[in-house]
């Protein structure tokens, strides 16, 4: 226990430090660690010009969008559960496990989504916005997953760092999903997404790469 919590001091620091110099030059921000409860990680709003990404932080008395650099999205050791990593499972996992932020509500762990139920009907062509996993660093062997699982038990990958970035992923308008976020290995994992979709004059709006830090606890 004493080297798990070490683990994740050490963790933590290093994560808090890279995020406190993320901004601009002479300006420090509060980095917020989000453990438990439920958080859109990918919380897409448009508000008539620009296509805004946030971290959903439904936590307290009222939700609170946060800028993904002010945020460390932390996976406990609880997460950490045998994967056949074989099949169609052999994407997930490195040595038989893996860290698993389920689709489902779990106890002391984040309940991860997205949700782009802010953008108004026909205000975007399509009414939709393209997800771009733009890349991904984390420990070495350590891949970085997102997926659901269907009627047969069977995996439906979205988006995973083990077979190449980037990785795209239409998304409706009006969406609030909730799906299985895996990480192969025990560390910190700095995910870079990217949202994109056309205005309705056919024009081109982006968000921008932001990078989003979960640190995974052994």
């Amino acid at each position: 226990m004493q080297l798990r919590r070490r683990a994740l001091q050490t963790a933590l620091a290093a994560a808090l430090a890279t995020g406190l110099l993320a901004g601009t030059a002479g300006t420090a921000h509060a980095v917020v660690t989000l453990t438990t409860g439920h958080v859109d990680v990918l919380d897409v709003d448009y508000d008539g010009t620009n296509l805004i990404l946030s971290v959903l932080d439904d936590n307290g008395g009222s939700p609170v969008e946060r800028a993904p650099s002010d945020v460390i999205i932390e996976v406990p050791a609880s997460a950490k559960v045998p994967v056949s990593g074989s099949g169609p499972w052999a994407f997930l996992g490195n040595g038989g496990y893996a860290w698993i932020l389920d689709q489902s509500p779990i106890g002391g762990q984040i309940w991860a989504g997205w949700n782009t139920t802010e953008i108004a009907n026909n205000a975007l062509k399509n009414n939709k916005v393209t997800f771009k996993l733009a890349s991904v660093t984390g420990p070495a062997g350590g891949g970085f997953s997102v997926y659901g699982v269907d009627s047969f038990g069977d995996p439906i990958k979205l988006f995973d760092s083990g077979d190449g970035t980037p990785d795209y992923l239409d998304v409706p308008r009006n969406t609030h999903a909730h799906y299985n976020w895996g990480f192969d290995k025990a560390g910190t994992y700095t995910v870079k997404f990217e949202v994109t979709a056309k205005r309705a004059d056919n024009t081109n709006v982006t968000t921008g790469e932001k990078t989003f830090t979960f640190v995974v606890v052994p």
